[in-house]
């Protein structure tokens, strides 16, 4: 009679995962001894430490980012900082091959730009001058036109003027090359957010700036996903995807219930939105006075 070999059942393979969830490994496994031994497959070895994103630490912080993303922003938190990846480095890295794969697959894209050469129509009053609220909505659109091109010169280097410009446009495809366009602005809220909701709770300021980043790096995974999926022609992942994400970090990183993580996510949401809200109406005013200063 042959013996079977053993098998565990779906409880226990469960339960398995969720005690590697909680420590990040097993621990009835032995450590794996290294071997003085050398085989003839180990030349490659250690040959791509150098690559950011196919080293152990990039893979590593990707596979617990999808699979354990609390608790390993706990472990972080808490000290373990060997074992993965900095947040920031994190941040810049995985957006960065993000916006490789979004290049790579631009030629396929089809994206609605701000027309730069359109121009705004001004009525003549009675007198043959210009209303004095078109001059003002003519110089609004003129005042977005050009903080738009101020940010994408790299884009548009017919717009590029002077040696200024110039170095402004080349600064701007070094960012853009390595993605930090994609993800400061929703850093920067989402940790504003993040501290406003936490300024009682357990995470301090640089905790809730090395939270947001590992946040923001799922979204990155799911946003590469979406590209990859759309063939280049979306990199959206929804709001509720990106709600459910917040609310599973909330609930293992500080090990709350399901309310309190709830509880968090939306307030957390509601915040960004604030922050978003005093940016928009600031520079709403600022183009406002400046378009007055104008007429």
């Amino acid at each position: 009679m042959k013996a079977k070999g053993k098998k565990h059942s779906f409880q226990t393979r469960r339960r398995a995962f969720s005690i590697w969830q909680k420590l990040g490994y097993l621990p009835w496994h032995k450590p794996v001894e290294a071997k003085d031994k050398k085989r003839s497959g180990d030349f490659y070895k250690g040959a791509f430490d150098s690559i950011p994103f196919l080293n152990d630490d990039a893979k590593r912080t990707f596979t617990h980012l999808l699979l354990r993303p609390g608790y390993m922003i706990r472990d972080y938190i808490n000290g373990q900082h060997s074992k993965y990846l900095a947040p920031l480095t994190a941040l810049i890295i995985f957006y960065a091959f993000f916006a490789l794969v979004s290049a790579l697959l631009k030629p396929y894209q089809q994206e609605d730009r701000i027309p730069i050469n359109a121009e705004y129509s001004i009525e003549e009053g009675e007198n043959g001058t210009p209303k004095e609220f078109e001059k003002v909505m003519g110089n609004i659109v003129d005042i977005v036109r050009r903080g738009y091109v101020l940010l994408h010169l790299d884009e548009f280097p017919d717009e590029v003027d002077s040696q200024r410009e110039s170095s402004l446009a080349a600064f701007e495809g070094v960012l853009r090359s390595q993605g930090i366009p994609l993800f400061i602005g929703e850093f920067l809220f989402l940790w504003l957010a993040m501290m406003a909701v936490m300024r009682k709770g357990p995470l301090s300021p640089s905790a809730c700036a090395a939270t947001s980043a590992y946040i923001l790096c799922q979204f990155s995974f799911f946003m590469l996903f979406a590209v990859l999926l759309s063939w280049g022609s979306s990199s959206k992942i929804g709001l509720a995807l990106m709600f459910l994400l917040l609310f599973i970090d909330y609930k293992q990183l500080l090990g709350v219930s399901n309310r309190k993580a709830l509880s968090l996510t939306i307030r957390t949401g509601i915040m960004y939105a604030v922050f978003m809200g005093l940016l928009l109406l600031t520079v709403g005013i600022v183009v406002v006075f400046l378009a007055f200063l104008k007429v």
